[in-house]
């Protein structure tokens, strides 16, 4: 044979036995590019309810949240029975949800049993395992350091020792204590511990997966409004992910998810629709984002590259890139009546004076339509939104007000509440109210005022009412035409001229 083409033959035999060598027989289910650590992280939190002043009184186990933590990991097991110990887990798992697999060999390897060890060292924990035992405690008398020999009787309130002599001596400080080895069962970290029986000796690929608590995310939106032209609005829109780690562990170059929607928990398709074009090109020069996708009923956002959640920290990713000249709608708001007139009651409101005090407060509000035509079509987690405009006198931004939404999906309105109108108040009054229990009726007739003290500008009001005393009700008489909401609220949409006022006044006719 040519000594050439024996020569290859032999190099690529052994290439292929290095190929082979390195592929365990059982086959990985994760891909080599599976990270060694990874996080779906769950939001129980009430949108924007979590702010700086309440993560100051936070801590671990009371953030609103939770996540599912898997992590990969190579672990030497023999043929027949193991004893594995995992120290790199959070502080705060649930024992409960802990799963473990080998994925060199899943058939040949089970899980005999597992705990979860958690006594971890402390002074006190040492000084506990050491009552009814021999120490030695050191204690200062004036510039001398005296050593008391005894047994450990108790540690409440000091240390309370049997001496030598069988008397017995209470210290209640002490300089030092000094312990003749360091007792048994006593751990340094969390841990997990399995007994394992495997049929295949070799280094096993194993993932471990858990969920814990003390790990919180929530969406932060940041809109910048503008008035392009006379009568119109547009905002550039921001979005970014807070996550809060407090679990106990940390979690370097790791695959990171979160879930948004309503998940039930007791004691986690299609594409993510197409970007406008200039969303697309500030996608492509970035690093890779956010990739979104309906889940089940939900929807799972999941982080284009690897980050590492350090334990004790909070941490800012952008969730998309920044939407250009959003358009929107300002609109301002007049509710009389103030809070508690929207239920429903059990029987006809004859109260003459329930329902009198009156709300002077017009409110501003900005919405926005969620959808692609308009430079946005991602669903929006819940979370707080602020909205700032620019000081043209600086070319600063300004705040302007804040509010939160829920879990919003594309093609839906978002409607925020910005704060209340300077220049702009309300004023509501009852002009008349009769009631004929014979003919089991009444009669309210109301009256609006609502005034405008901007020097130039002209504003549109909605005068919003709740016909809130019984559920059979008819507008006899109306000084303004209206639109029916709902089968209990009306509105009456009025233009008033700069240092104007307009009077709204309507008559409800209640039957029963």
């Amino acid at each position: 044979m040519n000594r050439s083409v024996k020569k290859l033959r032999i190099t690529f035999t052994t290439l292929a036995c290095a190929v082979m060598a390195l592929a365990p027989a059982g086959g990985w289910a994760a891909t080599p590019a599976e990270p060694p650590n990874a996080l779906t992280i769950y939001s129980t939190s009430a949108p924007g309810a979590i702010g700086i002043d309440t993560l100051a009184n936070l801590r671990g186990a009371a953030l609103p949240g939770y996540a599912v933590v898997r992590h990969l990991r190579e672990m030497v097991l023999t043929r027949g029975r193991n004893v594995q110990r995992f120290t790199d887990v959070a502080a705060l798992i649930d024992p409960t949800t802990v799963s473990f697999e080998s994925l060199t060999d899943p058939a040949g390897t089970r899980v005999l049993d597992q705990s979860f060890q958690f006594d971890l060292i402390s002074a006190q924990r040492l000084l506990e395992r050491y009552l009814e035992r021999e120490i030695s405690v050191d204690q200062v008398r004036g510039t001398a350091v005296e050593t008391f020999d005894g047994v450990l009787l108790s540690t409440q309130g000091g240390l309370t020792l049997r001496r030598p002599d069988g008397s017995i001596r209470i210290l209640p400080g002490h300089a030092g204590i000094r312990l003749p080895e360091l007792p048994g069962g006593l751990i340094t970290r969390p841990t997990l511990v399995w007994s394992l029986d495997a049929q295949r000796a070799a280094s096993h690929r194993t993932r471990v997966s858990y969920q814990t608590r003390g790990i919180a995310w929530w969406a932060d939106y940041n809109l910048t409004y503008s008035e392009p032209s006379p009568g119109q609005c547009a905002l550039d829109a921001a979005a970014w992910v807070s996550i809060v780690n407090q679990s106990g562990a940390s979690y370097p170059d790791a695959r990171l998810k979160l879930v948004a929607g309503d998940v039930q928990r007791l004691p986690v398709a299609r594409p993510r629709p197409g970007l406008s074009a200039q969303r697309a090109e500030l996608a492509a020069a970035a690093p890779p984002g956010f990739e979104q996708k309906e889940f089940f009923e939900y929807h799972l956002y999941t982080l284009g590259r690897s980050v590492t959640l350090p334990d004790n920290s909070t941490q800012q990713l952008e969730l998309f890139p920044a939407a250009r000249g959003v358009g929107c709608t300002k609109t301002l708001g007049y509710y009389g009546l103030g809070p508690g007139y929207q239920g429903v009651f059990p029987r006809p409101v004859v109260d003459r004076e329930l329902g009198s005090a009156s709300n002077r407060k017009v409110d501003v509000y900005l919405s926005f339509r969620n959808a692609e035509n308009n430079r946005l079509g991602m669903p929006l987690p819940a979370g707080r939104v602020r909205v700032s405009q620019l000081d043209p006198a600086d070319r600063t931004l300004e705040f302007i007000g804040e509010d939160t939404i829920d879990h919003t999906p594309r093609d839906e309105t978002v409607r925020i509440r910005l704060g209340s109108a300077f220049d702009v108040v309300g004023e509501r009054r009852q002009v008349d109210f009769r009631v004929d229990n014979a003919k089991r009726e009444m009669v309210e007739e109301i009256e609006v005022k609502v005034r405008n003290q901007k020097k130039a500008e002209p504003v549109t009001v909605q005068v919003r009412e709740n016909l809130y005393r019984w559920t059979n009700w008819q507008i006899t008489q109306r000084s303004h035409a209206f639109d029916r909401i709902d089968a209990r609220t009306v509105h009456f949409p009025v233009t008033i001229a700069p240092g104007a006022e307009t009077i709204v006044r309507y008559s409800v006719r209640y039957t029963w």
